[in-house]
């Protein structure tokens, strides 16, 4: 297992180092290619341009406190105490500025939060989601860990998205268009959220009459849109080599369905709780697929998967229905798309919380469930007690804020209109809160059992990965029913149609 202090990699703290040491030192033009300065496979960039423009503000500060901590090729491999702490650094001023501010100015803006302490309180909810908290603080602190995502990054990414969220959220469509734009170009894993952002931005053109105002808006949007790609773009817009090379690292088919195994120690078993991973414990994808096959299968699948909920939004845009999109349409990518990685979770999970408010039971058990289908990785970074803790601080939290065990009755899990039309047909609708709540008990009593046993009990020889294997499977399960349960609310949503002629 390679780590900080171990050559030849190093880890994910030179990762990131690595970069402000390429961006500062190299001609834009080398910044993707691989050259005698530039080895692609010593920690290459692979994140778009944007992701590159700050690992060189990032670089031109390391320079000015130290210019050892940058200086090409000599500077492989460096750690010192005060470089861990500019490290550190960048991690909280992203947080401080992009993140965490996002989340606030949501909390506030909800019509929901009718006063400051629900908003206060919707606000405390979000920031204390396990998940997040163990890989930005825990997993992503630069320790000793050889995983390549990157706490900056991903906490930037994030921030990026909700800052779209919340300007669509005040009808600045514009605003809105730029920031998820930066986002896109900031982390190519946002494609999990740009179908709904394009959906909904479309179907209220549309609402407006293409012969009118909607054709106004649609003008605007799209201009917004090659403007801020063309911004970002622009430096490696000088042949189509550059640009082809660029999304050739960004977009590495070759590696196929399963990229994410790459980073296991050892990584006989996929480790991740998505449908592919979970199939090949039967099904040897791998060894029956070549990687083109493998992409083709996976984006039918996906796309198939999120067309419900994109055809539902495009025809009936509502703010609500936008953010359960977001989830529904993130989720999809998460089970069924290509090179998925276990911390893509927290894709689906931060849209989920942007509707805690709406559907507090649900939403608190999937951001359980998200953070437990991340045990694998957190147990080796030797988070446990963290993880503990910050479940049993959510869970509490949640329930004494949300009241969540008495928010489980069809109306309150937005499933009336299901519930109506199956009326007739099924019976248990009467008893459905109480089997809501024990089916809640028996996942979180699985999911506590699984841990405890994946930190306690040693596996059998023979069965080396069966404790992070159960994770993924028990947590791919629920995910699936996650899925269904969202594009339930979505199709069956009477909501978004009473929307409609405010967005008119």
């Amino acid at each position: 297992f390679l780590g900080a202090g171990k050559p030849p990699m190093f880890g994910d703290y030179e990762a990131q180092r690595h970069w402000q040491e390429v961006t500062y030192n190299l001609p834009i033009r080398q910044w993707y290619f691989n050259t005698t300065d530039n080895n692609l496979l010593y920690w290459g960039l692979d994140y778009p341009p944007l992701t590159a423009y700050h690992s060189l503000v990032c670089a031109y500060i390391a320079k000015l406190i130290n210019p050892d901590w940058i200086a090409l090729h000599t500077s492989r491999g460096y750690e010192s105490q005060p470089h861990k702490l500019f490290m550190r650094t960048t991690v909280i001023v992203a947080d401080l500025l992009v993140y965490i501010p996002a989340v606030i100015l949501y909390c506030f803006s909800l019509k929901e939060t009718s006063t400051k302490k629900k908003a206060s309180i919707c606000a405390l909810c979000i920031l204390l989601y396990p998940g997040l908290i163990l890989i930005d603080h825990g997993h992503f602190q630069y320790p000793s860990s050889a995983v390549k995502f990157l706490s900056i990054y991903k906490v930037t990414l994030l921030g990026l998205a909700l800052w779209g969220v919340l300007y669509l959220s005040y009808d600045w469509d514009l605003l809105g268009s730029v920031a998820f734009c930066l986002a896109l170009n900031y982390k190519q894993m946002e494609l999990y959220h740009s179908l709904p952002f394009f959906c909904y931005l479309l179907g209220k053109c549309f609402k407006k009459g293409l012969k009118g105002k909607g054709l106004v808006l649609l003008t605007k949007i799209a201009g917004t849109v090659v403007v801020s790609f063309a911004v970002c773009w622009l430096p490696f817009c000088t042949d189509m080599e550059q640009i082809m090379q660029v999304l050739r690292r960004l977009f590495p088919i070759d590696r196929g369905l399963f990229e994410a195994c790459m980073f296991s120690s050892p990584p006989p078993h996929c480790k991740l709780a998505n449908i592919w991973c979970s199939l090949s414990v039967l099904i040897k994808i791998k060894n029956i697929a070549s990687p083109q096959t493998q992409l083709k299968l996976s984006f039918a699948v996906t796309f198939l998967s999120l067309l419900p909920a994109c055809i539902k939004l495009t025809a009936q845009p509502s703010l609500r229905g936008f953010k359960f999109a977001l989830v529904s349409c993130a989720l999809s990518f998460f089970l069924f798309s290509f090179q998925v990685h276990e911390k893509s979770i927290l894709l689906v999970s931060v849209p989920v919380c942007l509707i805690i408010n709406e559907i507090p039971f649900m939403a608190t058990w999937f951001l359980l469930v998200s953070t437990f289908s991340m045990l694998p990785l957190l147990l080796k970074d030797g988070l446990l007690l963290a993880y503990t803790v910050t479940m049993l601080a959510f869970l509490s939290v949640c329930t004494t804020s949300f009241s969540i065990f008495e928010k489980t009755s069809a109306e309150d899990l937005q499933l009336k209109q299901f519930s109506l039309s199956l009326k007739g047909y099924v019976s248990w609708f009467k008893s459905f809160p109480k089997i809501v709540r024990t089916l809640f008990l028996l996942s979180v009593t699985l999911m506590a059992v699984l841990s405890l046993m994946s930190a306690t009990v040693h596996p059998p020889q023979r069965l080396p990965d069966l404790f992070p294997l159960s994770v993924s499977v028990v947590s791919c399960l629920h995910f699936i029913l996650f899925l269904v349960y969202f594009n339930v609310v979505i199709l069956w949503d009477s909501k978004n149609s009473r929307s409609q002629k405010k967005i008119s």
